[in-house]
């Protein structure tokens, strides 16, 4: 993306405007971090899981939010998606390594916090 108020020359680099309402990285950061975002990352970091398996995994998210997360997150290049061509159709995601990269800090905090929780 280029021009406007999105990217500004920083050094050598030409950096994201992040508080500009039209950044792309925005758009990503909000999705990343959106309320199921954040766990389908942390929940693909450990392996490839197919649709169901990943709903499973993530406790209180509808078939509807994890559908619309998971075309969020391939849209963005942090998900991919694999369809096997069989009946129902299979269909396995995991993480790209652009996904990796994001995830791998978020399964870090959310180390961090459940390391600083009392225990129940």
């Amino acid at each position: 993306m280029t021009g406007g108020a999105q990217i500004t020359q920083g050094g050598t680099q030409p950096r994201y405007e992040v508080f500009h309402t039209a950044c792309a990285a925005r758009e990503v950061v909000d999705h990343v971090t959106s309320r199921w975002g954040i766990w389908v990352l942390i929940s693909l970091q450990s392996n490839d899981l197919r649709f169901f398996e990943l709903r499973e995994s993530i406790e209180g998210i509808s078939e509807k939010m994890l559908a619309q997360s998971l075309r969020a997150l391939v849209k963005d290049g942090l998900v991919w998606r694999r369809v096997e061509p069989t009946t129902p159709p299979q269909v396995t995601y995991g993480l790209t390594d652009f996904g990796r990269d994001v995830g791998e800090p978020l399964g870090e905090l959310f180390d961090r916090i459940t390391r600083r929780l009392p225990t129940p």
